[in-house]
């Protein structure tokens, strides 16, 4: 299943997310991104490859209401979190093998410390 977009998908990401144990990873990006439109068909293959996992595609300027405490300054910027913590935020080369690297790695590390950034404005949908 591709990616679920927020501006379509906001009940059934968060019915995902209220999933104990599952990991949720975010591409927060905006329609006027070329990059971002180019990342797209890749992001959605990353989230066929991992089921388990739910991926949202998150346009945040549609959002900015709800996402208005996030820095975000350069796009994609990838967001992986688990219900306990943040596991990555930042800014990602538009390639999706690094994402699933970073699945492989940040899912190995226990003990964690954090808080989840959009999982508490995604709930309130």
């Amino acid at each position: 299943m591709p990616a679920l977009n927020l501006d379509t998908d906001a009940d059934r990401i968060a019915e995902r997310i209220a999933v104990p144990g599952t990991l949720f990873v975010a591409c927060l990006c905006a329609e006027w991104c070329g990059t971002c439109r180019e990342y797209r068909e890749g992001f959605d293959k990353l989230a066929d490859a991992h089921p388990d996992v739910c991926f949202a595609w998150i346009d945040i300027e549609n959002h900015a209401d709800r996402f208005d405490d996030l820095d975000v300054e350069n796009f994609p910027t990838i967001l992986i979190e688990d219900s306990v913590t943040t596991r990555f935020f930042g800014t990602v080369l538009p390639q999706a093998s690094i994402v699933d690297r970073m699945l492989t790695d940040l899912t190995a590390l226990p003990g964690m410390v954090g808080a989840p950034k959009l999982r508490p404005a995604l709930a309130a949908a």
